[in-house]
C-alpha cells in the first residue's frame, strides 16, 4: 500500500523581505526576454537553475531557506534584485508606441492559437506556429497594445524525443507540473474558480481558466482536465497534437467557442479577435451567436461585424497541411449547436468548404477562418501568392492575384533570442530602443562595433554551444548503449572551426537530407585540412510521420560513420532551449526546404540577430530578405518540376558555396586572426534585417492594418444594436437579387503620353451607384492576354443618363512600353462594408 495525501494544497516559499521580489517577477515571463533577470535566477543556485530547464519557480519553491539567508545578507545579489525589479517596473509603466482607436483592457484584441512557446519550461507548444504564437504576445507586451492570448492548457505538453540505437524517434510524455508554473487560476468574485460550460457531440463539458501574465499581456489557458468530465473530455487537456480527428475537433471546439465564452464570463468583449491559423475559427460562429442572442439578430446580420472584427493568418504552404473534417464529424459536434443558430446543415457545412455546393468536400477550419474573416494573410510575401494559390477557389469571380489575401511577414522577438552578450552589445552601440522598437533604432552604429569585440563574442558562443552539444551528444550515445568515443579527435565537434545549424521539424519537404546527396564531396568538405566545416542538426518529427522519422534516421546514421564522426551531431529533443544555444553558437544557418513550401521560417531570423549568416534556399523570408553580400542563396529562383533533378542541383549549389566561397571567408584572416571579410557580411546582415525581421514590426503591422480597421468596423457596426449592421445586411440581400442584372455596357479610352483617360457606363437595375465600386485595373499584356496589374484606380461617377445608366471616368497612368491593357471590375460595396470581396460577388468588362 502507498502513503497518499488525501488533500494538497500550495505553500509559497518563505523568502526574506529583501528578497520578497523575486515571487513577483517569477509570476512574469518579463524575465524570459530580459537577459538580466534570467541571470538573477541563474546566480541563485545554477545547476538547479539548469536542471529545472530555467524555471523561476521551480528554483524558488526548491531552494533551502539556509540558501535564502546568505542571498539576503549579499549586497550584490540584493543589489542585482533591485535593479532587476526596478526595470520590471519601468517597462510596466511605460507609454504605449503603438495604439489602436477603440480598443481597452476591457475591450482588447484577442489572439487565439492552439499553442504558445514563451519559454522551454512551459511546453505548452511544438514548434514555430507556437513560437511565432510567443513573440506575438510578447511584441504586443513591447508596443502596449491592449491584447489577451487565448489556448488550451497541457498537462503533458508536446512530446519528449528519445532516439532508439537505430535512430528511430521514440515519444515520450512527461506530466507537467502546474503547481511549478507561474498560472494563476481565474476565480469568481466569491473565490470560486470560473468555469465555462462548451457543448460536445450532443453532452456538455466544463474548462476551467488560468492565467499566465507575459509582461503586459494575459495569457488565459482553459483546462478541461477536472471534475465533472468524462475522461475522454479530461484528456483533451493532455497531450499537444495528440489523438484522431475527433479528439482535434473537439480540443478546437474547446478554443474556439470555450475561449470566447471564458473572455466574456471574465467580462472582456473583445474588440477584434486574431485567429492563428484555422484551428480556432469556431470563435467566428460564437461571437456571431452571442450577438444573435444579445441583440436579436440574424445569423447574416450579426456575421457581418464579427468578419469585419477578425484577422485570420494562415501558416499553411501545402493542402496536406489543413486540417480536414467529415461531414459526419462535423455534424455531431456541431449540428445541435448551428441548429440553435438557424442554421441548416447545408449551411454550416457550406461556410467550412471552397465549393458550398459540394456535397463531397469535407469541411475545414481554415476555409471557415477564411469566410468569417476581414482581414486575412499569408505569413511572407512570396506565401501570400502560394495562399492564393491554395485557396482561389474560394473566389471563383476573381483571378487568384485578386483573391482578397494579404501578407504580413514574420519576424522574431529579438530580446528573447538574442545571447546576454549580444543584447549588451547592441545597448551600447544601436542603443536600447533595439528592444522595444527596433524599426526606430539605429541599426548603423554597428558599423562602429570593433571587429575584434564582436568576433570574441561570437567565438565565446560557439564554444558554449560546442560544449554543450558535446556533452548532450555523448549522454544520448550512452543513453542508446553505444559508445561515446569519436574516432580520431576522441570527442564531437570542435571550437575552432565553421559550424553549421539546421534546426527545425523535420517534414519531407524541408529536405534535412538534401546534404547528404553525395556523401563523398560532403566528406571532403568536413574533413578538409585547412577549412573544415562541422554541422549541429536538431528536430522532431510528428509521432505520426513515418517518413520524417526515416529522415531522422538517415542523418544520425549517417552521423556514426566514421568520416563524419567527429563532424556531424544531431541533437535529441529540440526545444527552445536547444533552439537558443544553436543560433548563439552557430556560424552559419542552412535551410533547404523545396521551394515555394516554406510559408515564411523564423530560425534565420533569430540566426542573423546573434551575429550568424544564412544560407537558404530562396523561399519564405529569404525570398525577400537576401540580397548578394548578405548571406548565400541556394540553387536558383525557378522550381524543377521534377524534384530529383530540383535536389541534385540545390546539393551541388550547397556543396559550391562551402567549397568557394562560405569556407573562404570564414577562414580568411588577417594577421590578427580575424575574418574581415566575414564580419564585414554580418554587420550588413544586421543592418539591413534588425529593422524588419522582427515581431515589434509585424505586430505593429498587424495592429495598422487588420486590428484598428477591424476595431473601427466592429464599434460602428455594433453601435444602436447593430443598427447599421441590419441596413448593411439588407443592403446586401438587395443587391444579390439582383446582381446578374449589374453590368458594364461600355469601355473607352484616350490614351495620351502613356496615360489612359478610361470611361465606362453602368447598368446597375436601380441599385444605387454608391453601393458599388467600380475599379479600373491596368498593367503590362502578355502574348496569351493575361494581364499583369501594375495598379488600379477607382472609377468615379459623372453623369447618370437614360434608364439609370451611369457614366464613370478614370486614369491610368502605364509604367514602360510594349504590350499593355486594362480591365474593368465590379463589385459590391455598400456602406460600412469591411471587405467588399466577402460577398464573393464580381462583374468584369
Amino acid at each position: 500500500m502507498r502513503l497518499r495525501a488525501s488533500r494538497t494544497f500550495f505553500a509559497e516559499p518563505a523568502l526574506p523581505q529583501p528578497l520578497a521580489g523575486l515571487a513577483r517577477i517569477a509570476s512574469n515571463l518579463y524575465w524570459t526576454w530580459n537577459t538580466d533577470a534570467a541571470a538573477l535566477f541563474a546566480r541563485i543556485d545554477p545547476a538547479l537553475w539548469d536542471a529545472t530547464q530555467h524555471n523561476p519557480v521551480a528554483v524558488l519553491q526548491r531552494t533551502p531557506a539556509e540558501t535564502w539567508d546568505e542571498l539576503a545578507a549579499d549586497e550584490g545579489f540584493v543589489a542585482h534584485l533591485e535593479r532587476v525589479s526596478q526595470a520590471f517596473d519601468e517597462y510596466l509603466r511605460r507609454e504605449p508606441i503603438v495604439s489602436v482607436p477603440g480598443a481597452s483592457a476591457s475591450e482588447p484584441i484577442a489572439y487565439f492559437s492552439l499553442e504558445f512557446a514563451l519559454t522551454e519550461s512551459f511546453p505548452n507548444y511544438s514548434g514555430g506556429l507556437g513560437i511565432l504564437a510567443g513573440d506575438h504576445l510578447k511584441s504586443a507586451s513591447d508596443l502596449g497594445i491592449p491584447l489577451v492570448g487565448v489556448g488550451l492548457l497541457y498537462h503533458f505538453g508536446y512530446f519528449h524525443q528519445r532516439l532508439g540505437p537505430d535512430g528511430w524517434q521514440q515519444e515520450e510524455y512527461r506530466s507537467i507540473d502546474s503547481s511549478l508554473q507561474p498560472l494563476e487560476p481565474v476565480n469568481l468574485a466569491d473565490g470560486s474558480r470560473l468555469r465555462v460550460d462548451i457543448p460536445l457531440d450532443g453532452r456538455t463539458a466544463v474548462a476551467e481558466v488560468w492565467r499566465l501574465q507575459v509582461g503586459k499581456i494575459p495569457l488565459y489557458l482553459l483546462d478541461t482536465d477536472v471534475e465533472p468530465n468524462i475522461p475522454s473530455d479530461r484528456e483533451l487537456s493532455g497531450r499537444l497534437y495528440g489523438g484522431d480527428s475527433e479528439m482535434r475537433i473537439a480540443q478546437e471546439v474547446i478554443l474556439g467557442i470555450g475561449g470566447v465564452r471564458a473572455l466574456k464570463a471574465m467580462g472582456l468583449s473583445p474588440s477584434a479577435c486574431h485567429m492563428n491559423e484555422g484551428h480556432s475559427a469556431l470563435l467566428g460562429l460564437e461571437r456571431t451567436r452571442i450577438l444573435m442572442e444579445e441583440a436579436g439578430a440574424t445569423f447574416a446580420e450579426a456575421r457581418l461585424p464579427v468578419s469585419a472584427a477578425t484577422a485570420f493568418t494562415t501558416h499553411t504552404a501545402v493542402a496536406a497541411g489543413i486540417d480536414l473534417f467529415s461531414p459526419d464529424l462535423v455534424m455531431r459536434y456541431l449540428g445541435e449547436y448551428s441548429a440553435s443558430m438557424g442554421l441548416a446543415r447545408e449551411e454550416l457545412l457550406g461556410l467550412g468548404r471552397t465549393n458550398p455546393a459540394d456535397e463531397n468536400e469535407p469541411f475545414s477550419m481554415a476555409m471557415l477562418g477564411l469566410r468569417l474573416s476581414g482581414f486575412r494573410n499569408g505569413v511572407s510575401k512570396l506565401h501570400r501568392g502560394v495562399s492564393q494559390h491554395l485557396w482561389e477557389a474560394a473566389w471563383p469571380n476573381l483571378p487568384r492575384e485578386q483573391a482578397p489575401i494579404d501578407s504580413v511577414t514574420n519576424g522574431v522577438h529579438l530580446p528573447t533570442w538574442v545571447s546576454h552578450d549580444i543584447a549588451d552589445l547592441f545597448d551600447r552601440y544601436v542603443g536600447p530602443a533595439w528592444r522595444e522598437d527596433p524599426a526606430a533604432a539605429n541599426w548603423g552604429r554597428i558599423d562602429e562595433v570593433p571587429d575584434e569585440e564582436l568576433w570574441r563574442i561570437h567565438e565565446r558562443e560557439r564554444g558554449k554551444l560546442v560544449a554543450r552539444a558535446r556533452k548532450q551528444h555523448a549522454e544520448a550515445l550512452m543513453a542508446r548503449g553505444l559508445s561515446a568515443s569519436s574516432g580520431s579527435a576522441g570527442q564531437a565537434l570542435d571550437a575552432r572551426i565553421l559550424t553549421v545549424g539546421f534546426a527545425r521539424r523535420f517534414a519531407g519537404y524541408k529536405r534535412a537530407t538534401l546534404l547528404f546527396r553525395d556523401p563523398e564531396r560532403l566528406a571532403a568538405i568536413v574533413n578538409h585540412a585547412e577549412r573544415p566545416v562541422q554541422f549541429i542538426f536538431a528536430g522532431k518529427a510528428h509521432p505520426r510521420d513515418e517518413p520524417a522519422k526515416a529522415l531522422i534516421r538517415e542523418v544520425v546514421n549517417l552521423s556514426a560513420r566514421p568520416e563524419f564522426r567527429d563532424r556531424l551531431v544531431l541533437l535529441e529533443d529540440y526545444d527552445m532551449e536547444i533552439a537558443r544555444a544553436l543560433v548563439q553558437g552557430c556560424d552559419l544557418w542552412l535551410n533547404t526546404p523545396l521551394r515555394p513550401l516554406e510559408a515564411s521560417g523564423t530560425s534565420g531570423m533569430k540566426a542573423f540577430a546573434n551575429g550568424a549568416l544564412n544560407m537558404s534556399v530562396r523561399d519564405g523570408w529569404w525570398w525577400e530578405a537576401y540580397k548578394p553580400g548578405l548571406g548565400w542563396a541556394v540553387g536558383r529562383s525557378r522550381v524543377d518540376d521534377d524534384p530529383e533533378a530540383q535536389d541534385a542541383f540545390d546539393s551541388n549549389s550547397i556543396y559550391d558555396l562551402f567549397e568557394n566561397e562560405v569556407t573562404e571567408a570564414f577562414y580568411g584572416r588577417d594577421g590578427d586572426g580575424i575574418p574581415r571579410e566575414w564580419l564585414r557580411r554580418v554587420k550588413a546582415s544586421i543592418q539591413a534585417f534588425g529593422p524588419v525581421f522582427n515581431t515589434n514590426r509585424m505586430v505593429g503591422e498587424y495592429a495598422a492594418r487588420a486590428y484598428a480597421p477591424a476595431v473601427g468596423s466592429w464599434h460602428a457596426l455594433t453601435a444602436g444594436n447593430l443598427r447599421r449592421a441590419r441596413t448593411l445586411a439588407a443592403d446586401l440581400g438587395d443587391i444579390r437579387e439582383r446582381w446578374d442584372a449589374v453590368k458594364v455596357t461600355g469601355v473607352t479610352h484616350a490614351l495620351t503620353a502613356g496615360v489612359a483617360e478610361v470611361t465606362a457606363t453602368l447598368e446597375s437595375d436601380g441599385l444605387p451607384v454608391e453601393s458599388l465600386r467600380v475599379d479600373l485595373i491596368f498593367g503590362s499584356v502578355n502574348e496569351a492576354g493575361d494581364l499583369r496589374a501594375q495598379g488600379e484606380v477607382r472609377l468615379v461617377p459623372v453623369s447618370t443618363g437614360p434608364g439609370g445608366v451611369v457614366t464613370l471616368h478614370g486614369s491610368a497612368r502605364f509604367q514602360g512600353s510594349g504590350r499593355l491593357g486594362y480591365t474593368i471590375r465590379v463589385l459590391p460595396q455598400p456602406e460600412g462594408l469591411h471587405d467588399p470581396f466577402a460577398p464573393g460577388l464580381a462583374h468584369w468588362a
